[in-house]
């Protein structure tokens, strides 16, 4: 073989050799020799079996962020459970809505636990519509994103930071669940899913009266724009009244139980009704809290916001309506604000964001010279003053959540002993007696424990006084209750008392 031939044939492996080395690069997407490609197959399968990993993981995080909100709810609803489960304590006084409990009552001695999970779930939703709310009132454009995203987190943290919110949440009150509803409702009209907000609204109706006038003008404004939900709004602000009316009829003494139970209320102002209305309803949210609403919506005033300024409105006529209630003779205790206070807490979220987005607008008024970068540290700087400020409140918050959680867990103690007192006497028994007369803070737990409803409980000195019957009395005290009757009339009734003093 000539030297010219010689030299050609190395050319000729060169070539190939660089070719096999520009595929493995392509494929890899890094450069190996080509000795480590003949010599390691390993490494070859290898690479491959990572190349299938990486488009297993890639189609798995699809899935997810398509399902995203399922995904959530499940997550929601099995954190709910954990916590009912760690927690120890049970729900306060108020009594179950009925549009649960109704068909939780096919779970027997279950229904409870399921109700509380299904309160502790919703309510924690909330956090999540006050974060998606405040999101899209900021309007941050796609290259400003994170302005939105700051505004929804000060919303979601300051919803948990509403004075006794989370007592609320582990309690498992229907306040909270409303909340919920109510934010929920506005971020369906942000959506224009109106029909998704009507019923939401609806629901929420049935929870608390504040919200009728709101839901009445939503009402007005859909019967005028949109013709096509006249008939299904008609069929549900006829359903309101006679759900509020039909419900109590049917479970208690009197359609108007709820008002009159209301109205002889312990927690009823005594001092000005307006003025206390509204000193409660100030005393729900962190001073910087507050601020931060107020500036926002005057921002919203001088930029023609309508949504936030609607929103704004909302809170104001929803605190009206309470004090009107208060001068009806009503408590108008903190709590049934709390809706109110979430907005407050969605409109502190709004400013975080349009500090964010207008800080280079507002200083360019005061000096050309100002760069981005000079906008955004000055943002940053309020921001920061903003958080050190709510520093002292939620470090306060937390220590009264740490000391609430620990007497509710008493209580929840109580409450056992109160079923177990209950058990040991016989419910027939008791109720044979004659009327249970207990503290109202424990009336539904009683009434739970008896098999009856919480209207049968009811107990009226002056009716008492008219007509005598015999009384089971029932008193929480320092280690357990104490259990005696009294105020029967003759033998027959002192015998079918016989046996019902107890004490733990």
């Amino acid at each position: 073989m000539s030297i010219a031939d010689q030299s050609a044939e190395r050319v000729s492996r060169r070539a190939c050799a660089s070719a096999r080395l520009s595929a493995t690069t392509a494929t890899f997407g890094r450069v190996v020799s080509e000795q480590t490609v003949q010599a390691d197959p390993p490494f070859a399968r290898r690479r491959a079996t990572e190349s299938r990993l990486a488009g297993r993981r890639e189609a798995a995080l699809r899935l997810v962020a398509k399902y995203r909100w399922p995904l959530g709810a499940i997550a929601i609803v099995v954190l709910a459970a954990l916590v009912v489960r760690w927690s120890g304590v049970r729900p306060g006084w108020k009594p179950l809505p009925f549009l649960f409990t109704l068909p939780y009552a096919l779970l027997g001695r279950h229904e409870l636990t399921v109700w509380m999970i299904t309160a502790f779930a919703v309510s924690l939703s909330g956090v999540v519509f006050a974060w998606r709310v405040a999101f899209k009132l900021v309007g941050a454009p796609p290259e400003r994103r994170y302005a939105a995203y700051v505004a929804g987190l000060v919303a979601g943290m300051a919803l948990l930071g509403i004075n006794d919110y989370l007592h609320s949440i582990f309690s498992a009150e229907s306040d909270t669940m409303i909340v919920a509803l109510c934010l929920a409702a506005v971020d369906c009209i942000l959506d224009r899913r109106y029909r998704w907000a009507f019923w939401i609204g609806w629901l929420a109706a049935l929870g608390r009266p504040e919200v009728w006038p709101l839901l009445g003008l939503y009402v007005l404004w859909a019967w005028r724009t949109i013709p096509a939900m006249r008939r299904q709004m008609v069929f549900g602000v006829v359903a309101i009244p006679l759900l509020w009316l039909g419900i109590p009829a049917l479970t208690s003494k009197s359609p108007f139980s709820a008002a009159s139970l209301a109205e002889r209320s312990p927690r009823e102002l005594h001092s000005n009704k307006i003025t206390g209305t509204f000193g409660r309803f100030f005393g729900l949210n962190a001073a910087p809290i507050k601020i931060a609403a107020l500036i926002a919506t005057g921002l919203a005033l001088l930029r023609r916001d309508r949504a936030v300024l609607l929103l704004a409105g909302g809170v104001l006529l929803w605190v009206v309506v309470e004090a009107a209630f208060a001068l009806h003779g009503w408590p108008a205790v903190a709590r049934y604000m709390y809706e109110a206070a979430s907005g407050t807490c969605v409109l502190a979220g709004v400013f975080a964001g349009r500090v964010i987005l207008d800080s280079g607008e507002v200083l360019g008024r005061v000096s050309r010279w100002v760069t981005p970068q000079l906008a955004g540290a000055a943002a940053a700087l309020v921001l920061a003053v903003f958080a050190v400020s709510l520093a002292p409140a939620a470090r306060g918050r937390l220590s009264a959540e740490r000391i609430d959680l620990a007497s509710q867990r008493a209580r929840a103690k109580e409450i056992s002993l109160l079923e177990a007192v209950v058990t040991r006497l016989g419910a027939a028994r008791i109720l044979a007696c004659g009327q249970p007369n207990i503290p109202i803070a424990f009336q539904s737990i009683l009434a739970w424990d008896l098999g009856t409803n919480v209207g049968v409980l009811y107990f009226s000195a002056k009716a008492e006084r008219e007509h005598p019957l015999p009384i089971v009395n029932m008193y929480p005290h320092s280690y357990g209750w104490q259990f005696f009757p009294s105020n029967w009339q003759n033998a027959t009734q002192a015998a079918r008392c016989q046996g019902l003093t107890y004490s733990t």
